[in-house]
């Protein structure tokens, strides 16, 4: 068991039988009455964010996550089938367990995978992945200079606002944290 004076940003904790990453946290000592602890909290498994206040010295399960480097292999229809690079070993990921993060999935791809045991609690990303424009309206030459932009449908089935120059068949670079376009790669 830990405490709240332990706590440090990436820290996993159990709480209200959820596990819960520590975004940021703020020790507060009021004029009156006792410290206590604000913290800001992220979902592991769904990613929604919450407050919460903690009694200063009060005690927490700690959670220690493995972090394990894994290789996108295929989709197979229903799962997404992962390889470890160093033992070959091949791990079935179900499609829903992913949720929006599969837009991002191409393969041979290296992601890393988050684990209590062997039951993968999250999956991380890269922080960007280079995909093709499956589909877009065609680029018109000279419109490099202003700030407009038009939909684009990715590989994967992302959908992202690219610049005007942008045409079918481009590669872009994608920021997987906010679904944007970063940059045309050659």
């Amino acid at each position: 068991m830990s405490s709240t004076a332990d706590f440090r940003n990436g820290m996993i904790i159990k709480f209200k039988n959820n596990l819960y990453e520590i975004i940021e946290f703020q020790h507060v000592k009021p004029g009156k009455g006792g410290a206590f602890v604000r913290t800001k909290m992220k979902n592991v498994k769904t990613g929604a964010v919450i407050d919460n206040t903690f009694r200063a010295g009060e005690k927490i399960e700690e959670i220690r996550l493995e972090k394990h480097k894994m290789e996108y292999l295929y989709f197979d229809g229903s799962n997404y089938v992962i390889m470890n690079p160093v033992t070959y070993e091949q791990i079935e990921i179900a499609e829903d367990f992913l949720g929006d993060k599969k837009l991002y999935f191409k393969e041979n791809i290296e992601i890393a995978v988050l684990t209590i045991g062997d039951e993968i609690i999250s999956v991380e990303l890269p922080t960007t992945v280079n995909l093709q424009i499956k589909e877009c309206e065609p680029g018109v030459r000279g419109d490099t200079v202003s700030r407009s932009t038009k939909g684009a449908l990715l590989e994967t089935g992302l959908k992202v606002n690219v610049p005007m120059f942008v045409n079918q068949g481009d590669i872009v670079k994608i920021d997987t944290r906010s679904g944007e376009y970063l940059e045309r790669v050659k």
